[in-house]
């Protein structure tokens, strides 16, 4: 069975808004890692669109956007090569290596989870939210940023009850943000 493992990057105030964190070399570093340890990403419509904005043309091109420095790169090509899954039930169509979930989004994961393989990554906010309440989220990945931003979306705001976990890894970066592991705690 494939574990299914979380990470997001939030500030020190738990937001987890993509614009609240400053990004370096280190952190993508980390984060192309993080994504290359998975056999696939599993995203909601919402993130897969945002992802494939930024990601997909460099990842296709090998060169960087206007925006993009070539620190980026690695990260750009690694997420671009991924296998995705897409949870939605806006979306009639995916592509950049994707495909649709649809149906019971529990049954559908789990049955992602029983085949053999390293393990799943799931990114964002909203779909997380609901694998946690049902129980699928194996591991927790948070990478906290030493920046209060005063605003923006939180991290699991109206979960529907605490969940229990165990520290197995935390890393510190240069730039003063600290990577925190997480097993579930299952009793």
């Amino acid at each position: 069975m494939r574990p299914l493992r979380y990470s997001i990057n939030l500030t020190l105030d738990g937001c987890c808004d993509h614009l609240g964190v400053i990004p370096d070399e280190e952190l993508h570093r980390r984060a192309a890692d993080t994504l290359a340890r998975a056999d696939a990403l599993i995203f909601g419509r919402v993130i897969y669109q945002m992802m494939e904005e930024a990601w997909r043309q460099p990842g296709e091109t090998g060169v960087a956007s206007d925006w993009m420095t070539p620190w980026m790169l690695p990260f750009a090509k690694t997420i671009h090569s991924a296998k995705k899954y897409v949870a939605s039930r806006t979306l009639e169509h995916v592509d950049w290596n994707a495909e649709l979930l649809r149906g019971d989004l529990g049954a559908a994961v789990r049955k992602l989870k029983d085949e053999p393989g390293n393990g799943l990554l799931v990114g964002g906010v909203r779909l997380p939210m609901a694998l946690a309440e049902l129980g699928l989220i194996d591991e927790y990945e948070f990478v906290v940023h030493p920046r209060v931003a005063g605003r923006g979306p939180t991290l699991f705001a109206g979960l529907s009850k605490p969940l229990d976990l165990k520290l197995v890894d935390r890393v510190e970066y240069a730039s003063g943000a600290v990577a925190m592991r997480y097993a579930l705690a299952r009793s």
